[in-house]
Protein backbone atom coordinates (compact mmCIF):
# COMPACT_ATOMS: atom_id res chain seq x y z
CA UNK A 1 0.00 0.00 0.00
CA UNK A 2 1.54 3.57 -0.95
CA UNK A 3 2.70 5.79 2.25
CA UNK A 4 0.70 8.31 3.52
CA UNK A 5 0.74 11.23 5.38
CA UNK A 6 -1.82 13.50 7.62
CA UNK A 7 -1.33 16.80 8.41
CA UNK A 8 -4.18 18.87 10.48
CA UNK A 9 -5.05 22.60 10.28
CA UNK A 10 -4.25 24.48 13.26
CA UNK A 11 -5.83 27.72 13.63
CA UNK A 12 -4.04 30.91 14.63
CA UNK A 13 -5.26 31.62 18.71
CA UNK A 14 -8.58 33.39 17.98
CA UNK A 15 -9.41 32.10 14.84
CA UNK A 16 -11.64 29.63 13.22
CA UNK A 17 -12.02 26.93 11.08
CA UNK A 18 -14.49 27.76 7.98
CA UNK A 19 -15.54 27.01 4.80
CA UNK A 20 -13.29 29.58 3.45
CA UNK A 21 -10.12 28.61 4.92
CA UNK A 22 -11.46 25.21 3.11
CA UNK A 23 -12.07 26.31 -0.35
CA UNK A 24 -8.34 28.62 -0.35
CA UNK A 25 -7.13 25.34 0.97
CA UNK A 26 -8.60 23.26 -2.20
CA UNK A 27 -7.38 26.44 -4.44
CA UNK A 28 -3.54 25.58 -3.23
CA UNK A 29 -3.69 22.23 -4.36
CA UNK A 30 -5.54 23.07 -7.88
CA UNK A 31 -2.39 25.80 -7.78
CA UNK A 32 -0.20 22.61 -7.51
CA UNK A 33 -2.00 21.40 -10.60
CA UNK A 34 -4.24 18.84 -8.66
CA UNK A 35 -6.63 16.95 -10.41
CA UNK A 36 -10.11 15.98 -9.10
CA UNK A 37 -10.09 12.25 -9.01
CA UNK A 38 -13.51 12.13 -7.15
CA UNK A 39 -14.69 12.00 -2.87
CA UNK A 40 -13.19 9.98 0.04
CA UNK A 41 -14.84 9.64 3.37
CA UNK A 42 -13.83 7.69 6.72
CA UNK A 43 -15.57 7.85 10.08
CA UNK A 44 -14.00 7.62 13.66
CA UNK A 45 -16.05 7.18 16.66
CA UNK A 46 -15.07 6.92 20.37
CA UNK A 47 -16.40 4.28 22.61
CA UNK A 48 -16.64 4.07 26.21
CA UNK A 49 -17.82 0.81 28.10
CA UNK A 50 -21.36 0.89 29.02
CA UNK A 51 -21.05 -0.06 32.95
CA UNK A 52 -24.05 -0.15 34.79
CA UNK A 53 -21.95 -0.49 38.11
CA UNK A 54 -19.90 2.34 37.97
CA UNK A 55 -18.49 0.08 40.96
CA UNK A 56 -16.79 -1.97 39.32
CA UNK A 57 -13.20 -2.58 39.14
CA UNK A 58 -12.67 -2.87 35.16
CA UNK A 59 -9.89 -4.78 33.35
CA UNK A 60 -10.57 -3.80 29.95
CA UNK A 61 -9.85 -0.59 27.65
CA UNK A 62 -11.21 2.20 29.52
CA UNK A 63 -12.06 3.97 25.88
CA UNK A 64 -11.11 3.15 22.39
CA UNK A 65 -11.11 4.28 18.46
CA UNK A 66 -13.15 3.22 15.95
CA UNK A 67 -12.20 3.86 12.25
CA UNK A 68 -14.13 3.05 8.74
CA UNK A 69 -12.82 3.90 5.17
CA UNK A 70 -13.90 4.13 2.42
CA UNK A 71 -11.31 2.25 0.85
CA UNK A 72 -11.49 -0.71 2.53
CA UNK A 73 -15.44 -1.00 3.17
CA UNK A 74 -15.66 -4.42 4.78
CA UNK A 75 -13.09 -3.73 7.29
CA UNK A 76 -12.87 -1.71 10.70
CA UNK A 77 -10.01 -0.26 12.87
CA UNK A 78 -9.59 -0.13 16.66
CA UNK A 79 -7.61 1.44 18.17
CA UNK A 80 -7.17 1.68 22.12
CA UNK A 81 -4.57 4.53 22.62
CA UNK A 82 -3.56 3.66 26.26
CA UNK A 83 -1.99 0.40 25.05
CA UNK A 84 -0.94 1.70 22.29
CA UNK A 85 -2.79 -1.22 20.52
CA UNK A 86 -4.46 -0.98 16.63
CA UNK A 87 -6.74 -4.15 15.38
CA UNK A 88 -7.98 -5.09 12.13
CA UNK A 89 -11.17 -6.34 12.14
CA UNK A 90 -13.91 -7.85 9.29
CA UNK A 91 -16.84 -4.72 9.48
CA UNK A 92 -19.23 -7.14 10.56
CA UNK A 93 -17.81 -6.60 14.09
CA UNK A 94 -19.82 -3.48 14.49
CA UNK A 95 -22.96 -5.95 14.56
CA UNK A 96 -21.56 -7.92 17.44
CA UNK A 97 -21.07 -4.70 19.17
CA UNK A 98 -24.29 -3.44 18.51
CA UNK A 99 -26.02 -6.56 20.07
CA UNK A 100 -23.41 -6.59 23.22
CA UNK A 101 -23.85 -3.34 24.11
CA UNK A 102 -20.63 -3.66 25.86
CA UNK A 103 -19.59 -0.71 24.45
CA UNK A 104 -21.36 3.41 23.55
CA UNK A 105 -20.37 5.38 21.15
CA UNK A 106 -19.55 8.91 22.78
CA UNK A 107 -18.75 10.96 19.98
CA UNK A 108 -18.71 10.39 16.19
CA UNK A 109 -16.62 12.41 13.38
CA UNK A 110 -16.77 12.43 10.14
CA UNK A 111 -13.77 12.84 7.55
CA UNK A 112 -15.24 14.24 4.12
CA UNK A 113 -12.93 15.62 0.77
CA UNK A 114 -11.75 15.52 -2.42
CA UNK A 115 -9.31 13.48 -3.95
CA UNK A 116 -6.66 14.98 -6.45
CA UNK A 117 -4.24 13.37 -8.63
CA UNK A 118 -0.86 15.10 -9.09
CA UNK A 119 1.34 12.53 -10.69
CA UNK A 120 2.93 9.75 -8.45
CA UNK A 121 1.29 11.82 -5.59
CA UNK A 122 -2.19 11.98 -4.58
CA UNK A 123 -3.67 14.69 -1.73
CA UNK A 124 -7.24 14.16 0.01
CA UNK A 125 -8.23 17.71 1.15
CA UNK A 126 -10.73 16.88 3.93
CA UNK A 127 -13.46 17.87 6.43
CA UNK A 128 -14.19 16.75 9.95
CA UNK A 129 -17.48 17.06 10.64
CA UNK A 130 -19.47 16.04 13.88
CA UNK A 131 -22.07 13.03 13.12
CA UNK A 132 -25.24 14.59 12.03
CA UNK A 133 -24.02 17.99 11.95
CA UNK A 134 -22.57 20.34 9.36
CA UNK A 135 -20.27 22.32 11.23
CA UNK A 136 -16.82 22.18 10.52
CA UNK A 137 -14.51 20.96 13.57
CA UNK A 138 -11.37 20.32 11.39
CA UNK A 139 -9.02 20.35 8.12
CA UNK A 140 -6.62 17.71 7.36
CA UNK A 141 -4.31 16.88 4.42
CA UNK A 142 -4.23 13.55 3.08
CA UNK A 143 -0.68 12.99 1.23
CA UNK A 144 0.15 9.88 -0.48
CA UNK A 145 3.24 9.16 -2.40
CA UNK A 146 2.21 6.12 -4.65
CA UNK A 147 5.79 4.48 -5.93
CA UNK A 148 6.49 3.63 -2.26
CA UNK A 149 5.19 1.86 0.53
CA UNK A 150 8.22 1.65 3.00
CA UNK A 151 7.54 4.17 5.33
CA UNK A 152 11.57 4.96 5.85
CA UNK A 153 12.64 4.81 2.43
CA UNK A 154 9.39 7.53 1.46
CA UNK A 155 10.75 9.94 4.25
CA UNK A 156 12.93 12.14 2.43
CA UNK A 157 10.89 12.84 -0.66
CA UNK A 158 7.30 13.15 1.38
CA UNK A 159 9.42 15.66 4.38
CA UNK A 160 10.52 17.80 0.92
CA UNK A 161 6.73 17.72 -0.48
CA UNK A 162 5.31 18.19 2.75
CA UNK A 163 7.60 22.00 2.64
CA UNK A 164 6.64 22.44 -0.73
CA UNK A 165 2.88 22.31 0.44
CA UNK A 166 3.53 24.17 3.47
CA UNK A 167 5.21 27.10 0.99
CA UNK A 168 2.38 26.85 -1.11
CA UNK A 169 -0.04 27.44 1.35
CA UNK A 170 2.07 30.56 3.08
CA UNK A 171 1.35 32.61 -0.06
CA UNK A 172 -2.45 32.46 0.87
CA UNK A 173 -1.85 34.55 3.71
CA UNK A 174 -4.18 32.43 5.93
CA UNK A 175 -4.51 32.44 9.39
CA UNK A 176 -3.10 29.14 10.77
CA UNK A 177 -0.66 26.01 9.35
CA UNK A 178 -0.59 22.94 8.60
CA UNK A 179 1.00 20.28 11.33
CA UNK A 180 2.61 17.11 10.69
CA UNK A 181 3.74 14.94 14.01
CA UNK A 182 4.70 11.63 12.83
CA UNK A 183 3.36 8.72 14.76
CA UNK A 184 5.95 6.20 16.63
CA UNK A 185 4.42 3.54 14.64
CA UNK A 186 6.84 1.21 16.28
CA UNK A 187 5.12 1.41 19.37
CA UNK A 188 2.04 -0.11 17.41
CA UNK A 189 3.88 -3.08 16.43
CA UNK A 190 3.53 -1.94 13.12
CA UNK A 191 6.39 -2.69 10.38
CA UNK A 192 7.92 -0.66 7.86
CA UNK A 193 5.48 -1.79 5.00
CA UNK A 194 2.80 0.87 5.08
CA UNK A 195 -0.54 -0.86 5.78
CA UNK A 196 -4.42 0.87 6.32
CA UNK A 197 -3.55 0.06 10.13
CA UNK A 198 -0.48 2.90 9.97
CA UNK A 199 -3.74 5.11 8.02
CA UNK A 200 -5.62 4.19 11.40
CA UNK A 201 -2.83 5.26 14.04
CA UNK A 202 -2.46 8.61 12.02
CA UNK A 203 -6.18 9.64 11.61
CA UNK A 204 -6.02 8.82 15.88
CA UNK A 205 -3.14 11.17 16.12
CA UNK A 206 -4.61 13.94 14.07
CA UNK A 207 -7.65 14.02 15.99
CA UNK A 208 -5.71 14.43 19.19
CA UNK A 209 -3.85 17.14 17.68
CA UNK A 210 -7.28 18.35 16.92
CA UNK A 211 -8.64 18.65 19.90
CA UNK A 212 -5.21 19.71 21.32
CA UNK A 213 -5.27 22.84 19.10
CA UNK A 214 -8.90 23.26 19.76
CA UNK A 215 -8.46 23.39 23.33
CA UNK A 216 -5.73 25.76 22.86
CA UNK A 217 -7.80 28.32 20.92
CA UNK A 218 -10.73 28.12 23.44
Amino acid sequence: MPIRCILHWQPNQGTVVNSQVLNEISQCVETLNGVKEGRCKASLTFYRPNLRDQSVTIDFPRDFLGISMLEQPNKYYFIIRGQKIVLEADSSILTIMEKLQSYKSKVALHFEGVLYKLGDFQMRVIKVVPNQAESLRGIMIEIEYLPISSVEKSKQIMEEFIDIWKEVVSKKALAGQFMYAEPNYAEYGLSDNYTCQHTAVQYAAALAQLIQSAQLRN
